[in-house]
């Protein structure tokens, strides 16, 4: 994975970086491993053609297709996370497709097997908030989760035996936005990230979600209004993204005939500062910006570059003289990010969703 910038660079927004020494002690780095789960949208059980925008191949190694075990992906991998960054703690990271969307059995062995190998202190896990057994009205049983925390060891053990001293599930909820969801063909609603959110989170499981800006439909100030409804929930991280054409995907269809038009790169900077300033200051920012595989990205061209992207956000901090969480929660005072504000002790944090203009209030 890409290199962790300095803690100045970092001052304006809480970090991946820092979130980690916060719960892990030490600087953590991410080993890719592909399971081989599939996905719901894909694989018939809610449709076949994907979200507009997903990759038909996924987001992996391509490991796995080469013949590769977990555990064989782990040593041709792990090693060279050790060598470059010796001191720090490595986390299997499952990324591609949905990787709850499984049997109860098959995830349980595909657990057991990551949290026996050699060094692993943790687990990030992408999937869909649809593909956790919460029911319509939330709680109740949820299997998978059940199991997914069965897993996580408690402080006193930490560091021994098979499990994970961290655990975090990467849930997709794009946009707040129901009728963004169903024009790319998300297959489920805002509120079903939120119960799966907070089902996750009563069972100790850190949450990270994922909005993107730039959806086809969505309005211009989707991305800050997605984080208001961010912000209600228990969620401890964020991943910006904003949206690319990718080779095979949905969106490259519309796109080509002139059906839709990426962001301007200075429309997203713009749009990432105004959610940034709005995002509760506990939530860590684990990525501000999408990079696309080799040959995946079609447009735009700008995204090519994704340093000068972050480069932009930063200096568009700096310029500003803002940072995460000023409009509304922390207006003075930049918080100490080394030492991380918490939600639940700090209820004045707590506030509700922002209402677009033309919305009414409703009982």
């Amino acid at each position: 994975m890409s290199t962790t910038p300095g803690p100045a660079e970092h001052a304006r927004f809480y970090s991946l970086a820092a979130f980690f020494r916060a719960r892990l002690g030490a600087g953590a780095r991410k080993v890719p491993l592909d399971a081989g789960f599939s996905c719901p949208n894909r694989d018939g059980t809610l449709s076949r053609s994907g979200c507009l925008f997903c990759n038909p191949a996924g987001s992996g190694t391509g490991l796995l297709a080469q013949g590769l075990s977990l555990a064989e992906q782990w040593e041709h991998l792990a090693p060279r996370q050790r060598a470059r960054y010796p001191e720090a703690r490595l986390l299997a990271y499952l990324q591609s497709y949905s990787n709850t969307h499984a049997s109860i059995n098959r995830l349980r062995e595909v657990l057991a097997e990551i949290s026996s190998l050699p060094g692993v202190a943790g687990l990030c896990l992408g999937t869909r908030p649809d593909c956790l057994d919460v029911g319509p009205k939330g709680g109740g049983g949820c299997a998978r989760l059940d199991l997914l925390a069965s897993f996580v060891r408690q402080d006193a053990q930490a560091g021994l035996g098979p499990g994970f001293d961290f655990l975090q599930l990467d849930l997709g909820l794009q946009s707040a936005d129901d009728a963004v969801l169903s024009r790319i063909n998300r297959g489920h609603d805002a509120a079903c990230f939120a119960r799966a959110t907070v089902a996750a989170a009563e069972r100790g499981l850190s949450v990270c979600a994922h909005l993107v800006h730039g959806l086809p439909g969505a309005r211009p100030d989707d991305l800050a209004e997605s984080v208001d409804f961010l912000n209600a929930l228990p969620v401890a991280g964020v991943k910006f993204h904003n949206l690319l054409v990718c080779r095979g995907a949905g969106l490259e269809a519309l796109w080509r005939p002139g059906g839709y038009t990426p962001p301007e790169q200075g429309d997203y900077v713009q749009a990432l500062v105004r959610a940034l300033v709005r995002l509760r200051p506990d939530i860590c920012v684990q990525r501000l910006a999408a990079d696309a595989a080799p040959g995946e990205l079609v447009a735009p061209a700008w995204a090519a570059d994704k340093n000068i992207t972050l480069s932009g956000i930063r200096s568009e901090l700096a310029r500003q003289d803002t940072w995460q969480g000023r409009d509304g929660f922390c207006p003075d005072t930049m918080p100490d990010w080394e030492n991380p504000p918490s939600r639940d002790t700090s209820p004045k944090w707590s506030r509700p969703p922002r209402r677009g203009a033309d919305e009414e209030e409703t009982a």
